[in-house]
């Protein structure tokens, strides 16, 4: 679930609604989220001991203001969904000695034979719950100019518009996500083989596309990565909680959901109140690992911030419906990369596990110290993965991708 983590979110959000209504008024439901904000209070205690609330803030300004993630764009472009939600994708196009209208020996054979250059293989990115296609940014960065490549906007989401749907009241589902998808690579990537690559919500947006279009699976799909997702059971998880404190959650959270999205304007002032407390719940549920990079850190809580509280509120429930592991056989024919973080709190390892479970002939990766959000904390071992299954897929020559799994060059680039 997201990539951001979903309790992250949903627990920073109550939190700070309770702190501005005062936890008196909020009752039992203060009482259940504070359970989960428990830990991360405790962490940010010991710095509020020795750093100033101001000095805090302009810390955090300063690493807005420098750190160069999330800074990559491509060619922008807009799909339309089925209900009319328009949905933002950039596209990263292979450099230009690749291209059919090159100078190079390539394209010189194209139009001295008067042949179409069959279609480049391109590589279609999802994102997560409350995140944008910028938690991409190191996988970008080194798989730039190398392959073709389409990042998108789930909807309500980073650029994206929101959905006209939800709007209207209708609620919004995995399903929805799986047509969207295809709405993107319709108008993104129309022919030509595809890999697809999707995080947390991304992942099951990928099992819903499967799902509901077989065929495209069947005929252009030439590998899938599958990372820090789940095909079902998600109301199973406890989230390193105690199962008193989840139980308690879970029984009062659609309520504090619902509650909180007619409130936005409340909550988002709540938010910016407790910044600190938001902070320390993004690092707890996003990250395994303590020397997280203060910037990446930093960049992880700015993607989520963005997403307002009534969109949380929204695609929460959606989670707890989720269950795609028929759609999963459809993957069984091409190369399948599964990777998790091994302390991922959202969608545990023992997920993956049970995707590969199904998918018995995929690679199943477990990234040591690494939590939720793997591909900024972990960057070069995500990319590296996704490196290998291109080449695996045959869709990317192995001449072409060596030295570019690592993120060590400048991220920014």
């Amino acid at each position: 679930m997201s990539e951001s983590s979903a309790e992250a979110v949903v627990a920073a959000t109550a939190v700070t609604a309770a702190t501005a209504a005062g936890w008196r008024r909020a009752g039992i439901a203060g009482a259940a989220i504070g359970v989960l904000a428990a830990g991360a209070a405790a962490g940010v205690a010991v710095e509020r001991l020795t750093v100033g609330r101001g000095m805090r803030k302009k810390a955090r300004l300063a690493l807005d203001a420098t750190g160069p993630y999330g800074s990559l764009r491509g060619m922008p472009g807009r799909a339309v969904a089925d209900d009319g939600t328009e949905l933002y994708y950039e596209i990263d196009e292979i450099e230009a000695d690749e291209d059919e209208g090159s100078a190079g020996p390539a394209g010189r054979r194209r139009r001295l034979f008067g042949r179409k250059a069959p279609a480049p293989v391109t590589v279609v990115f999802s994102h997560g719950y409350c995140l944008g296609q910028d938690s991409w940014h190191f996988q970008r960065a080194a798989l730039r100019g190398l392959v073709r490549t389409v990042y998108w906007d789930q909807r309500s989401h980073g650029r994206s518009e929101r959905g006209r749907s939800q709007a209207g009241g209708v609620p919004v589902g995995i399903d929805q996500l799986g047509r969207d998808l295809k709405a993107v690579i319709d108008a993104a990537a129309p022919e030509g083989p595809l890999v697809l690559a999707g995080h947390s919500m991304g992942g099951m947006t990928m099992m819903a596309l499967a799902d509901q279009y077989p065929a495209l699976i069947r005929d252009r799909v030439a590998a899938v990565a599958l990372i820090g997702t789940s095909s079902g059971k998600l109301g199973e998880v406890n989230f390193g909680l105690p199962v008193a404190g989840v139980n308690a959650v879970r029984r009062v959270l659609p309520g504090v959901l619902k509650a909180l999205g007619s409130q936005a304007e409340l909550v988002e002032k709540g938010r910016r109140a407790t910044a600190d407390l938001f902070a320390g719940l993004i690092k707890r549920y996003s990250f395994g690992s303590r020397d997280v990079d203060p910037a990446v850190s930093r960049f992880a809580e700015r993607l989520i911030e963005s997403t307002p509280i009534d969109v949380v509120a929204e695609f929460y429930p959606a989670f707890t419906e989720h269950d795609k592991s028929g759609a999963l056989p459809a993957f069984r024919d091409v190369p399948v990369l599964i990777l998790a973080g091994d302390k991922d709190l959202v969608t545990p390892s023992s997920h993956s596990e049970a995707i590969a479970d199904v998918l018995p002939d995929a690679e199943l990766v477990i990234v040591p110290d690494a939590g939720h959000l793997v591909m900024l904390e972990h960057p070069e071992t995500v990319t590296d993965r996704l490196a290998d299954l291109l080449v695996r897929s045959g869709t990317v020559p192995a001449a072409n991708v060596g030295g570019h799994g690592s993120t060590a060059q400048q991220p920014g680039r």
